[in-house]
């Protein structure tokens, strides 16, 4: 696998499943040399994960659980706030403009309230927003490739990442996880960070 983010976060899953990776087993399973490896693990020990070791790593003592939960759940939580997030942006955009539309249980509540308009076409990797527009005809909808985390149920990688490099957009709404005071808007994931620091620049 030569995507590093998606390396990075299979590693992260076998630390916090058996406690400990070896450098030899993981340079084997994912077709990377030892080299690499160690650059992985060193960043996962930047992120507070693992504890390097002779040879591999462990999983650190205290190491930060995942606390993220599913797209699913997300949508029960400030279900209120969000309807009136999603209305709110929705009077942003006018008919005939092209949008991005990031996945999220708040960029959902967009897509809901777009169907009135017309001659849009909204680009997004959120599985859910694409069966919300499914039946509006007046859309088009782009659907960026990928690999898709079921988790949230988006699609992230760098085939998503290159399609972006040839689309030209009005507006872009981009879900997010929180925000920090110095270091900005953030995400759970990796991989889906990189994904949107692409929807920033575009």
């Amino acid at each position: 696998m030569r995507d590093t983010s998606q390396r990075r976060e299979q590693i992260s899953r076998m630390l916090k499943k058996s406690g400990s990776v070896q450098v030899p087993e993981l340079s084997s399973k994912f077709g990377v040399s030892s080299v690499t490896i160690r650059k992985d693990l060193r960043f996962l020990e930047k992120q507070g994960i693992a504890t390097r070791s002779y040879g591999g790593a462990m999983l650190k003592e205290n190491a930060i659980v995942d606390t993220e939960i599913t797209i699913d759940r997300k949508q029960t939580l400030h279900a209120i706030e969000k309807l009136c997030i999603g209305r709110v942006a929705a009077k942003l955009v006018n008919d005939n403009d092209s949008i991005i539309l990031d996945s999220g249980s708040t960029t959902i509540q967009v897509a809901t309230h777009l169907k009135n308009k017309e001659g849009l076409t909204i680009v997004t990797n959120g599985l859910n927003v694409v069966n919300e527009l499914s039946g509006s005809d007046d859309i088009n909808v782009l659907l960026l490739g990928g690999t898709l985390r079921r988790k949230n149920m988006s699609f992230f990688g760098s085939c998503a990442e290159s399609t972006l490099r040839d689309l030209h957009v009005d507006k872009v709404f981009l879900g997010v996880d929180g925000f920090h005071m110095e270091r900005g808007i953030t995400t759970h994931f990796e991989a889906e960070a990189l994904l949107n620091l692409s929807l920033i620049h575009i």
